[in-house]
């Protein structure tokens, strides 16, 4: 099975989103279809053995649109003909909306005395005549509102209904209608009715759905500004050295294995691995750390982030498609893309809805013109129901939220895959949090340094140079918080003679011709070395579940380390934040339950389950799920994997597997667990954006069809023009989409 993405045209609502949906489910070997009217995509699972993308373009074709696969690089600048053929789109629309408002205009003002029965100065009678209306009126509906038509001829070879269905039914009826009256008024005298016109109605409603699309075309345009945003973050050329020679080139030539020079203040241009020279890298805008990273040779640097002090050259590992920002931009693109639970009512109700509302007119038309005799009443009626039953809105309430918010996620590191991912957080009621690398840092850290005599062989410091220039040689990760503490006070480090490591007890060797060894508690013992000094402070340490090493210089002892996994500066707070929103946080690791509780104590979780194995943690995901809660798994390693795919919500710390963040439905780039926080509010407000969005969507339609349809009219004499109904059904749609881009307002809250 493979999964693709394809761009398409020529949709006017969501019918016509479930027009393609259902077209390209009907190749065979098509899995499963998603068409986002929002986005203008269609995210297809298919077997590459029994279809291709070729087939799904020719089914969408044969529905009457078009059809277009994604670029396969992502991060690809969008192609200048593509661009140039959207300008060239809106700037026929626009022209279509001032032509067609412009007559609409004149035809109103020109109408004004025959509808208020009232002589108005500066407009002439001759304003209203039927024959000149009937010549205003041709071009707007034949010209700039020619698509209405050319695509419900579409839709009816097709024998399905649209939108743009009922737009034509109603604009064309009125036109037909209003030439008998105009051919033959005196037919209509002899009948007892008035001659009247519906042109001016016919050409505003044209000229405000026209106005309407072109709206909703820009306010469409502003839900991608997130993907824009990450795109524009790229570099534009990158300073390869080819044969010796400084060479700068596009982004797009650069290859695997190029080494790349990057000066100060210059943007990395691909993800690589320092192979010369060492700077500071602001990675703010792709990992969300505020602070600038040291980097030297062998670590990893990301492209787009910006080079702050140092020149350095690196080797390039990933680019194109598969750099981390590609990455980024391609998993906000599927979430784009991606439809929400919340959305299958509102496709569930356009589906059978145009044909409905088309029976509903034909019924409206058949009760006033029997029941009352009145062909005028029937007919404005009829137009009404049809012109303000569009379901545009309801195919846009749900996509661009989700746009919005996904693309809102992005820009503060949060990466969602889905748009079930976004719905389902604003309903989880638990959040279980690995410890290490979750909770804590996720490597060892000194915590602790106490030496038996602050001024033994010159200082503190001096006995740390001693224990680090030993350790440095060890790969030992409890060596490596040694050697790490050290640097961070400035220690200078030098070469240790006779290195020996004892498996299980610790490390010794000659620094400066000082015996230095560094071990376990059990291991002094063995040496025969005096531990009294420090038992105290040892015994301690051991209480609140530190690991402790012992230095011995010259066979005495001289100093103890506290060595844990230190708590993320930003982890109590988050917390104490995710319980003040009422959520339960629990805590999961396969640490012994001392340390667990010191570490639960220190960041306010009172529920623990300690000394989990791998495999037992997805029994543990279950056991919350069993008590009724929607639950959240948060975790970073291989092993949180199967536990992050059976939890409702699975989010993965960035800084962790690339094994869970495939697993996770939602990815914190920068491993800061405020993420969480963002995240559920976040989808707590889209939610209710979306919720606002459909009430929106559907008190026009639900209101709006009986009053167009008459049902005020016998009790007070109330009756929706035509024209007015164009109105609301246009701007339910621009209501839809605007209040939809309010979440690009969306800010974190803080809690005190």
């Amino acid at each position: 099975m493979e999964n693709t993405t394809l761009k398409l045209r020529g949709m006017s609502c969501a019918s016509c989103a479930n027009n393609i949906e259902n077209a390209i489910l009907s190749v065979p070997g098509v899995q499963a279809c998603s068409v986002n009217f929002g986005a203008e995509q269609a995210a297809v699972t298919y077997d590459s053995g029994k279809t291709d993308v070729a087939e799904m373009q020719e089914a969408v074709d044969a529905a009457g649109y078009s059809a277009l696969p994604m670029q396969d690089n992502v991060l690809a600048p969008e192609d200048d003909a593509e661009r140039q053929e959207r300008q060239v789109e809106r700037r026929e629309l626009t022209r279509r909306v001032w032509v067609s408002g412009t007559i609409s205009a004149i035809l109103v003002l020109g109408s004004l005395p025959a509808m208020t029965g009232l002589p108005i100065p500066f407009f002439p009678m001759w304003l209203h005549h039927p024959w000149l209306q009937l010549v205003l009126t041709a071009p707007v509906l034949f010209w700039a509102g020619r698509s209405f038509f050319v695509n419900a001829w579409k839709a009816l070879k097709r024998h399905t209904a649209t939108m743009d269905t009922l737009v034509a039914v109603g604009t064309g009826t009125a036109y037909l209608y209003s030439l008998f009256p105009t051919f033959l008024p005196q037919w209509f005298i002899a009948q007892g009715l008035n001659p009247d016109v519906y042109f001016e109605a016919a050409s505003v409603i044209i000229a405000l759905l026209l106005l309407g699309r072109l709206l909703e075309n820009r306010a469409k345009g502003q839900t991608s500004e997130a993907i824009r945003k990450l795109m524009g973050l790229q570099a534009k050329t990158a300073r390869v050295i080819r044969k010796g020679r400084e060479v700068d080139v596009p982004i797009a030539e650069v290859v695997l294995g190029d080494v790349i020079l990057v000066r100060p203040g210059e943007k990395i241009p691909v993800d690589g691995e320092i192979v010369e020279g060492s700077s500071t890298i602001d990675e703010a805008m792709v990992t969300g750390e505020s602070v600038p990273t040291k980097k030297q040779p062998g670590d990893e640097v990301i492209g787009a982030t910006i080079n702050k002090t140092g020149s350095f050259k690196f080797r390039a590992t990933r680019v194109g498609k598969d750099t981390f920002l590609a990455q980024i931009v391609k998993l906000v693109q599927q979430a784009q893309g991606s439809k929400a639970p919340i959305q299958r009512l509102a496709d569930q109700v356009t589906g059978w809805f145009v044909p409905a509302v088309i029976a509903i007119a034909l019924l409206t038309f058949i009760i006033w013109f029997n029941v009352m005799g009145n062909v005028t009443m029937a007919l404005i009626t009829t137009v009404g129901v049809l012109i303000i039953a569009c379901p545009c809105a309801l195919g846009l309430a749900t996509p661009t939220s989700i746009m919005v918010g996904t693309g809102k996620g992005a820009e503060n590191g949060i990466l969602i895959k889905g748009a079930d991912s976004l719905e389902l957080a604003h309903k989880l009621q638990t959040i279980v949090l690995d410890k290490t690398g979750t909770i804590t840092q996720g490597k060892p850290t000194v915590t602790e340094y106490v030496t038996v005599n602050g001024t033994a062989h010159g200082n503190e410091l001096r006995l740390l140079h001693l224990a680090a220039s030993v350790e440095r040689n060890s790969e030992h990760p409890l060596a490596e918080a040694v050697v790490q503490y050290a640097q961070s006070q400035g220690v200078e480090l030098i070469d240790a003679r006779e290195f020996e490591a004892i498996a299980g007890s610790g490390v010794q060797g000659y620094v400066s011709d000082r015996w230095v060894q560094i071990g376990t508690h059990r291991w002094m013992n063995e040496l025969g070395i005096d531990t009294n000094a420090l038992q105290q402070q040892w015994d301690k340490l051991e209480s609140l579940g530190k690991t402790v090493i012992w230095l011995a210089v010259d066979n005495k002892a001289e100093a103890i380390m506290g060595i844990a996994d230190a708590v993320k500066p930003s982890s109590v707070n988050a917390i104490r934040a995710l319980q003040k929103m009422g959520l339960e946080v629990v805590m999961l690791t396969g640490d012994n339950q001392r340390t667990a509780n010191v570490i639960a104590r220190e960041v306010g979780i009172q529920r623990i389950f300690a000394e989990v194995r791998p495999d037992q943690k997805v029994a543990t995901i279950e056991t919350l799920q069993s008590e009724g809660k929607v639950v959240a798994m948060v975790g970073d390693g291989i092993n949180d994997a199967p536990a992050l795919a059976q939890a409702d919500v699975g989010i993965a710390i960035g800084t962790g597997t690339d094994v869970a963040i495939a697993a996770s439905d939602i990815t914190l780039i920068s491993g800061d667990l405020q993420g969480i926080v963002t995240a559920i509010q976040l989808s707590r407000s889209t939610i209710r954006n979306i919720q606002q969005n459909l009430f929106f969507a559907f008190i026009y339609n639900v209101a709006g069809i009986p009053i167009a349809a008459g049902v005020l009219y016998p009790i007070f004499g109330w009756l929706l023009s035509p024209i007015v109904a164009g109105a609301a059904m246009a701007f339910s749609s621009v209501s839809v989409v605007t209040n939809a881009l309010r979440l690009r307002n969306f800010q974190p809250k803080t809690f005190s």
